[in-house]
């Protein structure tokens, strides 16, 4: 494993992280998603990223990873770990159970750590930015749970250009810095590009993005259309069948020829691709097996992507 500062801080993050977004659920098989976090955490991974409603069912990976950490991380191996946690999205029923208000991100963390049975986690972001909040009573709800010793960082995550320079520059002024930002971003999904990498560059802020696969997209599964036990044939609100046209499958194998050629998957090109962006810290990965977390992490050891390779990937993204 490689490590990268995040940011201008003082903090090392493994160059691939783990992702309990989905497979570590309460509809999950438990013994799964443990040997999972256990092979990441033999192959360098320390930092795993969960939220409040990661599941299903919400809040269920955040127990599950409880569990795991009771049994298996005892002792001093807490310290070897970043465990970070969010809140914004929905997560339970009426008017304090979703948004960016003050209320709902500090009681939202105190359930998460009830759930994983912690003091504190390493980082704690605000989920989203809520146009229905004021973003100072946001980052000043950052900058006391971090003051409280509940998170030893703050983070925001799909905060488009212009709010996350406001809300960086808001934690700066209150005296707890923006550690790092976590936007989608993918050869599929480039919005980052359009200023706000300059933006987490310009104030020394991390970037870890997600989704780096397109849900799935991006992989050898969708190489001859749609299959049918594919995320994409069920209702699915991020990968929707529309957007999976012959185009994006001609292009899809374009993309898998190249890396062939450079002896990779589509999915470590992919992986390979976002890691060539020097102002990403690390890349955020899922996993639903010990074999499709070991074939990622191939990209550790690929070569980096030649100008000719980049400029035939610009070419083959350009034309979608």
């Amino acid at each position: 494993m490689k490590y990268k500062f995040c940011g201008r801080s003082g903090l090392q993050l493994p160059v691939v992280s783990l992702g309990l977004w989905q497979n570590f659920g309460s509809v999950d098989i438990f013994e799964n998603g443990r040997a999972i976090i256990h092979r990441a955490f033999e192959s360098g991974i320390t930092h795993f990223d969960l939220a409040n409603n990661y599941g299903p069912l919400p809040g269920s990976a955040e127990e599950n990873f409880g569990r795991i950490l009771s049994r298996d991380f005892t002792g001093h191996l807490r310290d070897e770990l970043i465990i970070s946690s969010k809140a914004g999205f929905d997560m339970w029923e009426g008017p304090y159970g979703k948004g960016s208000s003050r209320k709902y991100l500090v009681a939202s963390l105190d359930q998460s750590l009830r759930r994983m049975g912690l003091d504190y986690v390493d980082i704690f972001y605000s989920h989203r930015y809520d146009e229905h909040t004021p973003i100072e009573e946001t980052m000043m709800a950052l900058d006391s749970i971090v003051r409280q010793g509940k998170a030893l960082y703050a983070g925001i995550s799909n905060y488009e250009k212009s709010e996350a320079e406001t809300a960086i520059k808001i934690l700066k002024k209150l005296g707890t810095p923006c550690l790092i930002h976590q936007p989608k971003y993918s050869m599929l999904q480039r919005t980052p590009e359009d200023g706000l990498f300059d933006v987490l560059e310009k104030y020394g802020v991390g970037c870890i993005p997600y989704s780096p696969l397109a849900q799935g997209l991006l992989t050898s599964r969708y190489l001859k259309g749609i299959p049918s036990d594919s995320r994409a044939a069920r209702p699915n609100p991020s990968l929707k069948t529309a957007d999976i046209t012959q185009q994006t499958v001609d292009m899809l194998n374009a993309l898998n020829n190249i890396a062939m050629r450079r002896g990779q998957t589509l999915a470590q090109l992919a992986l390979s691709w976002v890691l060539r962006e020097p102002r990403v810290t690390t890349v955020l990965i899922g996993a639903s097996s010990v074999e499709q977390l070991n074939d990622n992490l191939q990209v550790l050891s690929a070569a980096k992507i030649d100008d000719s390779d980049l400029a035939e990937i610009e070419r083959l993204l350009s034309s979608r």
